[in-house]
C-alpha cells in the first residue's frame, strides 16, 4: 500500500477521503476527534504544495441534501484545527464543488458538501456508483484514503473512486493499520479484550474470532446482559437479545473448551428509570449481584466489584483492545464502569488500543488524556471488522 510519501503532489488536485462523521448538537460539534486526527495528514500535504479537496460523509441523510446533515460545521473546524480559510462547496460534484475546486492555490483547502446527499455514494449498483465516482474523479488529479472509519464500506468514495485516479493511504489510514496488525500478527500476551456497547448482535463475529486468538475476554455494556440470561439470571427489563441467547451459550462452552477465560460482570446498578441523558439530573439505582435484578428494574452500568474484577484481569496484561462502553456513560451516576476500564488501561504497562466509536467518545468525554493510551482508533466498526479477519473494501482499492 503506497502511502502520501510516495506521491508527487506539489501543484496536483489531491481528494482527501477524510472521516469528518462528528457528532452535532444542532449545528455545535461535540466531539472534534475525528477531525483533529486527519488534520495531519491535510497538513502535510499542503505544506507539499497540494490543492486539497477533502470530502466525507455525515450522518444518514437519504440520499438528498438535508441542513442537519452539513459539514458545514466540520468545514469550519477544520480551518481552525489547521489555522488556515477552508473553503466549503454547497455541493458535492456541482457548480460549486467545481467553482470552489477550480479556484484553490497551491497550498489551499477545499471542503465538499455531505457525500451522501448523492444517491450515488451509497448506491448498491455498481454502474450508479461508479458514475458518481466519475464525477468525482473530474475534481482531482490524485486519491488518499485517510478515512478510516469508513473503509469497510463499498461506496463510491471509498471504494471505486481510486480505481480512477492514482492513489495512496494517508498517515491515519497507515497508523490504524499498523497498529491492527499488532493485534493479529504477532500478538504480545496476554491478551486481554474488553468489550460493551448495546447489542451483542453487534459483536458476535468478532467474539468468534477472538475465541480462537484472545487470552481473556471481559464483557460490559448492554450485550452483558444476553450473557447473563443465557447463564440463567433474571436480567429484569434489562437490554436482552433472546435470540441470540443460543449463540452466545455456544461461545461460553467454546471459550471455557479453548482455555479463553470469559467474565461476566458480578454485579450491576440496575434502575427502573432510564435516566435523563439531557439534563443529566440524579439517577435512583441500586447496585445489585448480577444475578439478582429483580423483574421491574434495568442494568445500566457494571457494578463496584466488577469494575474491581476487570481492573485485575486487566493488570498483566501486555496487550488490551477495547471497543464499546461498559454502561450508560453519557450520564455521570453510569459513567463509573466504563471511566475504571479506562483508567485501567491508562494505568497498564500493555499497548492498549481504544477501538473507536462510543469508547473513543468516552475516553474524550470523561477527561482522559488521549496521550496516556496507545492508540485510540477513529473506526470502531472498521476496527471490528478487521479483527474479523473481514477484507475491507476501502483498504483493498488503497492496495491495488
Amino acid at each position: 500500500m503506497k502511502t502520501i510519501d510516495d506521491l508527487q503532489v506539489a501543484g496536483q488536485r489531491v481528494f482527501v477521503r477524510a472521516d469528518l462523521n462528528v457528532p452535532l448538537d444542532g449545528t455545535t460539534i461535540t466531539d472534534d476527534g475525528r477531525i483533529r486526527a486527519v488534520a495531519p495528514t491535510i497538513a502535510k500535504l499542503t505544506e507539499r504544495g497540494a490543492k486539497v479537496i477533502v470530502a466525507s460523509h455525515l450522518g444518514r441523510p437519504k440520499g438528498a441534501p438535508d441542513p442537519a446533515f452539513s459539514l458545514a460545521p466540520a468545514a469550519q473546524r477544520l480551518g481552525e484545527i489547521l489555522g488556515q480559510d477552508v473553503a466549503f462547496a454547497t455541493d458535492t460534484v456541482g457548480a460549486s464543488a467545481a467553482a470552489v475546486t477550480a479556484g484553490l492555490a497551491d497550498g489551499q483547502v477545499a471542503v465538499l458538501e455531505n457525500l451522501r446527499f448523492n444517491p450515488g455514494e451509497t448506491s448498491k449498483d455498481d454502474a450508479e456508483r461508479g458514475a458518481f465516482a466519475d464525477q468525482l474523479a473530474a475534481l482531482a488529479d490524485l486519491y488518499v484514503g485517510d478515512g478510516f472509519g469508513a473503509v469497510h464500506r463499498k461506496h463510491a468514495s471509498v471504494y471505486d473512486l481510486p480505481k480512477r485516479l492514482p492513489h495512496a493511504a494517508g498517515d491515519l489510514i497507515a497508523t490504524e493499520v499498523g497498529v491492527l496488525k499488532k493485534l493479529t500478527e504477532d500478538v504480545k500476551r496476554p491478551y486481554v479484550v474488553v468489550l460493551g456497547g448495546a447489542k451483542v448482535s453487534d459483536k458476535l463475529a468478532v467474539i468468534d474470532e477472538l475465541l480462537g486468538k484472545a487470552d481473556r475476554l471481559l464483557i460490559g455494556g448492554g450485550m452483558a446482559y444476553t450473557f447473563l440470561k443465557a447463564k440463567g439470571y433474571e436480567v429484569g427489563i434489562s437490554l436482552l437479545q433472546e435470540d441470540q441467547i443460543p449463540a452466545v451459550t455456544e461461545y461460553m462452552e467454546r471459550a471455557e473448551k479453548n482455555g479463553v477465560e470469559l467474565v461476566l460482570p458480578v454485579d450491576v446498578l440496575a434502575s427502573t428509570d432510564f435516566p435523563d441523558l439531557k439534563t443529566k439530573a440524579p439517577a435512583d439505582f441500586d447496585t445489585l449481584d448480577a444475578d439478582k435484578i429483580p423483574s421491574d428494574k434495568e442494568g445500566l452500568d457494571i457494578g463496584p466489584k466488577t469494575r474491581e474484577l476487570y481492573a485485575s484481569k486487566l493488570a498483566d496484561a501486555a496487550t488490551v483492545f477495547w471497543n464499546g462502553p461498559l454502561g450508560v456513560f453519557e450520564h455521570p451516576d453510569y459513567a463509573g464502569g466504563t471511566r475504571a476500564i479506562a483508567q485501567a488501561l491508562v494505568d497498564s504497562d500493555a499497548f492498549t488500543v481504544v477501538g473507536g466509536g462510543d469508547s473513543a467518545a468516552a475516553v474524550r468525554l470523561l477527561g482522559f488524556d488521549e496521550n496516556a493510551f496507545g492508540h485510540i482508533s477513529t473506526g470502531g466498526g472498521a476496527s471490528l471488522e478487521y479483527l474479523e479477519g473481514k477484507t475491507l473494501p476501502g483498504l483493498a482499492a488503497l492496495e491495488d
